[in-house]
């Protein structure tokens, strides 16, 4: 055996305090940054609250904003209003939040991505975020799943049925029926994942998988008939689907918070989008200039040792703040920049917007800006929204996004004559004379995420929803 020693050239990734501050800074939502805010000022004396100079001045100044004509956004002085020099916690350009995992989010894919963490690779949790990213919030996949499974080959350099293995490996998990192709499949993955022995298991897979429109109507004596079985049993096996989940992507959702305060407004003005944060969601925090003077003159005297440590923290969090708006700011530009035809016209003009896309305008990492856009709300003269609401896949061989073709169905369904609804492959020709090219299961699938019956229902005048009605 040979002994020797050598030099090896390396990087590391050091958690120093203010980057891990930073980093929880960015993900609070505005209740929690109220209360991180209340219980700093609290227990530091010396920051303090930065007071608003308007309610002095009865002439207040113009408001500060991001204007989307053109104007760079470092040239405002947003990013340095909060700013403390000498307390950067990143140097050069490198975004080193990219390389830490957001702990407790409030995103729903980031919690399931956190259980599977423990028991898949890099590799493989880096697919099932792939499959996830492809669902809506009701937990369905939009787009086929063979599609997906070769973009994923193509991608991560793998074979499209190990990526469909880790579909299935989240449609049978903690959350089953997540990243299902459809309702049958949705329903089909909860029956085999219930525990135990279940004697209406069989026949409710059998109703799932040759009578779903039955099930629909309610029509129990046609489906006894249809199967050869007693309407009892029928029953029995209609009753557990009834238990299951039609949208398990809900039950990973938090409760909606009674009210939301916006982080962001946007508005039009002078031909132009405009962005600025809320100030009521920003507080302004400073470090009490007294005392810093104080400190100054004291030097190293003894009894000021605690004194330096409670400014070093309140400047800490005073950038951490910084870099908070800063980052917020940049992000609803980004965002408000891509989706302004969705402002201005509706949902039929929602563009095809990805995490990625908007970290590369803004020269950060995806999951900053996965952090940042978490449990933050933009106000805009359409209302008020989540910002990851403004994340939209787009369709596959489309140049729209999935939820822009969703809200032209629906937009078609609610014209249709009197007495004659237009079925799926009708409404498919139409969006294709638009120059949309999609498939009719493609739009049967929209239909029922948005509970509209089949055209034969509706011709019926049975409107009940699919999704509802299982």
């Amino acid at each position: 055996m040979k002994i020797g020693v050598t030099a090896q050239l390396g990087q590391q990734l050091r958690l120093t305090p203010q980057l891990l501050q930073s980093i929880r800074l960015l993900q609070l939502d505005g209740l929690q940054l109220e209360q991180e805010i209340q219980s700093a000022l609290a227990l530091n004396p010396l920051l303090e609250v930065e007071e608003d100079e308007s309610a002095l001045d009865p002439t207040p100044p113009a408001p500060e904003v991001t204007a989307l004509d053109g104007t760079s956004f470092d040239e405002l002085p947003e990013s340095s209003l909060w700013d403390v020099p000498g307390t950067g916690w990143q140097g050069g350009d490198e975004d080193r939040m990219q390389r830490v995992e957001a702990t407790e989010s409030s995103d729903p894919h980031v919690r399931v991505l956190a259980r599977l963490s423990m028991e898949l690779a890099p590799e493989a949790l880096r697919i099932a975020a792939f499959w996830l990213q492809h669902t809506d919030d009701a937990g369905y996949l939009t787009t086929e799943p063979e599609t997906l499974a070769a973009q994923a080959a193509l991608t991560f350099g793998v074979d499209p049925r190990t990526a469909e293995s880790l579909r299935q490996r989240l449609l049978q998990g903690e959350c089953p029926g997540l990243a299902a192709r459809d309702l049958r499949e949705c329903l089909l993955a909860q029956l085999q994942t219930l525990p135990g022995r279940v004697p209406a298991r069989p026949v409710a897979a059998a109703i799932l998988r040759q009578c779903l429109e039955l099930l629909a109507r309610h029509d129990h004596n046609a489906i006894a008939d249809h199967l050869g079985l007693d309407t009892a049993q029928v029953d029995e096996a209609v009753g557990l689907i009834l238990s299951l989940q039609p949208r398990p992507g809900e039950t990973l959702a938090p409760a909606p918070p009674a009210y939301v305060v916006p982080d962001v407004v946007a508005w039009h003005a002078d031909g132009s989008w405009r962005v600025a944060l809320n100030p009521a969601a920003s507080p302004r925090l400073r470090v009490h200039a007294g005392t810093e003077r104080m400190l100054e003159r004291a030097g190293d005297q003894a009894g000021t040792q605690r004194l330096r440590e409670l400014l070093q923290e309140a400047r800490w969090l005073t950038r951490g703040l910084s870099v908070r708006y800063d980052t917020l700011l940049q992000t609803a530009r980004a965002i408000v920049e891509r989706q302004a035809a969705f402002l201005s016209q509706g949902e039929e003009a929602m563009a095809p917007l990805t995490l990625k896309a908007v970290a590369d305008a803004i020269g950060m990492h995806e999951s900053t800006v996965s952090r940042i856009t978490t449990g933050k709300y933009i106000q805009t003269p359409r209302g008020t929204f989540e910002l990851k609401r403004f994340f939209a896949v787009r369709l596959e061989g489309a140049h729209v996004s999935g939820l822009a073709v969703r809200a032209m169905v629906r937009r078609l369904i609610e014209s249709e004559p009197p007495g004659r609804p237009l079925a799926d492959e009708a409404i498919a020709g139409l969006l294709a004379r638009q120059g949309i090219q999609v498939a009719r299961r493609t739009v049967t699938k929209y239909r029922e995420q948005l509970h509209i019956a089949s055209a034969r229902d509706r011709r019926r005048g049975n409107v009940e929803p699919l999704a509802k009605a299982v």
